[in-house]
């Protein structure tokens, strides 16, 4: 369904694109009436734009012989920018957006001129985008009405499903919405659990707008929040490990989402949840440093599995080469 201003934009490029057209057949397309077309080519006069019109059998609306709204023209730099936006967008996996992207890359392609068109197609044809995701993309109406209502700062109405398959009603502030590790994320103050929350976006099962305003708490962080949140998500086991190395080397190789590190006597402190213990013991292992199990002694029964499956990785593979 057209917003009433995309309706008269779109008689405009049609009057571009044939020249002349009948007002029946632009009824026809616009699905409405004579009477609203008469409505919207008046909206383009007063706008200035020469819009004529011939009565009789053969008759209808042409702009003015000669008349030509400048075409749109990006240098270089922008239809790049524009290019690399709309590709991105698609390769995220938004619902919906391919054929929005190649409607957007058409038109932009049209104004330019042939030698960056062909530029620009090399970079469509080429270009690689590691945006791959086991997550399920949220609806992209819903991206934009979260967005929209942090932008405005307007409550929103949804039900969401929990993991756990519980769909519950929620009145939420939205702060912001993030991108990040392959989700799609709103943060904003939950009215049901008093507290802030974030939420999975291709959890929301509906989501409306509400009149109801709100105040953002200033300077606000909202990636920080999610990538906290993610770090202290509870899970089975609650771990704790000192690494014996810098903090600035743990960050390298430790995920901020995976867990939190502090600055500790003996090195660094790793503190995480975590659902599989076997998992940690051959992360903490990859790390290839000294450490010391705080919590839980079910990580150094983990962490001995890892070595003896090593040893015997070992032993095997020296059978064969020495044979």
């Amino acid at each position: 369904m057209y917003h009433p201003t995309t309706r008269v934009l779109t008689v405009l490029e049609l009057l571009q694109a044939y020249g002349q057209i009948s007002g029946a057949e632009l009824a026809r397309r616009l699905e409405v009436n004579a009477r609203t077309v008469r409505h919207y080519i008046t909206l383009l006069q007063d706008l200035g734009i020469p819009v004529e019109a011939e009565r009789g059998r053969n008759g209808g609306y042409r702009l003015r012989p000669g008349f030509k709204l400048p075409p749109l023209m990006f240098n270089e730099d922008e239809a790049l920018a524009l290019t690399l936006g709309l590709l991105t967008a698609q390769r995220l996996g938004l619902a919906a957006t391919a054929p929005a992207v190649e409607g957007a890359l058409a038109k932009v392609e049209r104004v330019m001129p042939d030698a960056l068109r062909a530029r620009m197609t090399a970079v469509q044809e080429t270009l690689i985008i590691n945006a791959s995701s086991f997550y399920a993309p949220p609806a992209s109406s819903d991206v934009l009405t979260f967005s929209v209502a942090a932008q405005r700062q307007q409550r929103v109405s949804m039900c969401y499903q929990a993991w756990n398959a519980g769909q519950t009603e929620r009145i939420i502030d939205p702060y912001g919405v993030v991108f990040y590790d392959g989700r799609w994320f709103v943060v904003g103050y939950c009215h049901l659990r008093d507290a802030l929350r974030m939420f999975r976006l291709d959890r929301v099962v509906n989501v409306s707008v509400c009149d109801e305003p709100f105040e953002r708490p200033d300077q606000f962080d909202c990636l920080q929040f999610v990538v906290q949140s993610l770090a202290e998500a509870p899970g089975a086991w609650y771990v704790e490990v000192v690494l014996e190395t810098t903090m600035a080397v743990a960050r390298e190789h430790v995920p901020a989402a995976m867990a939190m590190l502090e600055e500790h006597d003996d090195g660094v402190l790793l503190r995480c949840h975590a659902q599989n213990l076997h998992w940690v013991a051959c992360f903490l292992v990859s790390l290839g440093c000294r450490m010391l199990v705080r919590q839980p002694m079910e990580l150094c029964a983990a962490l001995q599995q890892v070595s003896n499956d090593i040893a015997a990785t070992i032993e095997r593979s020296s059978a064969v080469l020495q044979g």
